[in-house]
């Protein structure tokens, strides 16, 4: 009964949200939606880029004593 979205379900969303909100505010919350995981996506790898930092000097470090 919950396992799967169909196409009927996603159509049914996606009229309920154009009621709500209108054919106006639908462009402008997709490109806030757009702009929120563009951030986020930057963020995580701003944080996977200072966790591998410590690493990538430790292996430089090493290079430079051999």
């Amino acid at each position: 009964m919950f396992g799967t979205i169909g196409w009927p379900e996603i159509i049914l969303i996606l009229l309920v949200v154009l009621l709500l909100f209108g054919a106006k505010r639908l462009p402008e919350m997709g490109r806030a939606l757009g702009k929120g995981i563009r951030e986020f996506k930057r963020s995580i790898k701003g944080l996977e880029d200072e966790l591998d930092a410590p690493e990538k000097e430790e292996e430089k470090n090493e290079d430079n004593k051999a």
